[in-house]
């Protein structure tokens, strides 16, 4: 058996019930089979994939909290210190009932090869809770992450882990955990990212996944000659990133015709409303219903649904395997010509596979979504030299790491023999740099 297949049933030996996990993992050791073969004997006397698999840190904890009626509750916090071979942890904090222990190990893993794409020094790191924003007053959630935070903060720092905001963590929530942070700790650092303006935060990174998701789709487009005016594009989510893709895709001169929430999803012909979507979304904090009452020539539908809709690009901006293989054939047949993925991981392994062997072009999360986290590195650069850069200048920046992120898969892929393979491509190209470092490092 490869060293790589050892691997494998090692990860999903130790670690039961946690496909998504298993699924990462996959992926990556796949995609690098290339590189572990030829230097099976070295990787092995080193244990590197086995230190490669295995997180840092991990940590779990409970959080009680009180709600406004005085009544207890308890959550469990995670935070997952995957890899700082390149640089201090980083990753954000997933506020939602569907997190455990498998769910951060999985975004953590991805977070080493997607920072590591970024080509600033950042390591892959991940955390959260099982806790609900959804329906709790801002007393409530305040109270929740000051309690979250009092024991976080005893493992994070600017130069040791800056969580960010995720799924359910928002300016609200990195406000609240910024404070209690200040106050226990007596520092004001850049120990967290996507603060406010007014505390430390980056012009641009709001929109920094969306839009950066955008500028790696048309530099893929552009490579194979290929214009994003006057395409239909489909999009999934209704949160920052689904919002900012959409925004950015219409400056780029395409037409978005569909979002998505947890509930139902939109189908506008005429075009997403990005103002309406924004104040719906982000002010009023609404159902999509809302939207089809604001504007009465969208339909309205419940459930899932949004990839029958015919379209040339499709940006899955939700969640982890929303993209099936079932709705990656719908695509195929409605002539989508392009994937990018705006979540983590949104795409399932047979889906992916099928979008691949049918020539439709396909970039994973961990090179498309990376914008985010690239702006995020960049508002770390911003606190340590307490400063504040123009939203023009943030916005280059990004659209340059983008770029480069895209020239660097392609490169890689067309190095080891798989041309258009970006899945391979990013993987490999994210695993270069961590592999250098660690090996520069010693066995630690």
């Amino acid at each position: 058996m490869s060293y790589i297949d050892e691997i494998i049933g090692q990860v999903i030996e130790k670690n039961p019930d946690e496909p998504e996990f298993h699924q990462a993992v996959r992926e990556v050791l796949d995609s690098i089979r290339v590189i572990v073969d030829a230097n099976e004997a070295q990787f092995r006397r080193d244990a590197l994939l086995e230190r490669l698999v295995n997180p840092e840190r991990q940590i779990k904890f409970r959080v009680p909290w009180l709600d406004d009626q005085g009544n207890a509750h308890v959550n469990t916090g995670y935070r997952v210190q995957f890899n700082s071979a390149i640089g201090p942890y980083k990753g954000g904090l997933r506020l939602h009932p569907s997190v455990n222990i498998g769910i951060i190990k999985f975004l953590g893993f991805e977070q080493i090869f997607k920072n590591s794409l970024t080509g600033l020094p950042i390591g892959g790191g991940k955390g959260g809770s099982d806790f609900d924003p959804k329906g709790k007053s801002d007393r409530e959630i305040m109270r929740f992450c000051q309690s979250f935070m009092s024991e976080l903060c005893k493992y994070i720092g600017a130069d040791t882990d800056v969580p960010a905001g995720d799924i359910g963590t928002g300016a609200r929530e990195i406000g609240y955990m910024f404070g209690q942070y200040k106050k226990l700790r007596g520092l004001f650092e850049g120990v967290l990212t996507g603060k406010g303006l007014s505390y430390g935060g980056s012009l641009a990174r709001t929109e920094a996944t969306g839009y950066g998701l955008l500028y790696i789709t048309d530099a893929l487009l552009r490579d194979h000659d290929i214009d994003i005016k006057g395409k239909t594009v489909a999009v999934s989510g209704a949160g920052n990133v689904a919002i900012y893709a959409i925004e950015k895709a219409q400056q780029l001169g395409a037409k978005v015709v569909t979002c998505s929430d947890s509930t139902g999803w939109i189908y506008d012909p005429d075009g997403i409303d990005v103002a309406l979507l924004k104040e719906i979304k982000e002010v009023r904090r609404e159902r999509l219903t809302a939207y089809k009452n604001a504007k009465l020539t969208s339909e309205y539908h419940e459930g899932r649904g949004v990839w029958q809709i015919k379209c040339d690009i499709a940006l899955p901006c939700a969640t982890q395997n929303e993209l099936t293989l079932d709705d990656a054939k719908l695509l195929k047949e409605n002539g989508c010509i392009a994937v990018c993925e705006g979540a983590n991981m949104p795409t399932t392994e047979d889906a992916t596979k099928f979008l691949q062997e049918n020539g439709i072009l396909f970039i994973p999360g961990k090179a498309s979504n990376c914008g985010g986290v690239a702006t995020s590195a960049l508002e770390m650069s911003q606190n340590s030299e307490r400063l504040s850069w123009p939203f023009e200048e943030v916005d280059a920046k990004l659209k340059g790491i983008m770029e480069n992120v895209y020239a660097n898969i392609s490169a890689a892929a067309k190095k080891y023999g798989m041309d258009g393979n970006y899945v391979a491509g990013a993987n490999i190209a994210g695993f270069e740099k961590v592999l250098d470092a660690m090996n520069a490092q010693g066995i630690v």
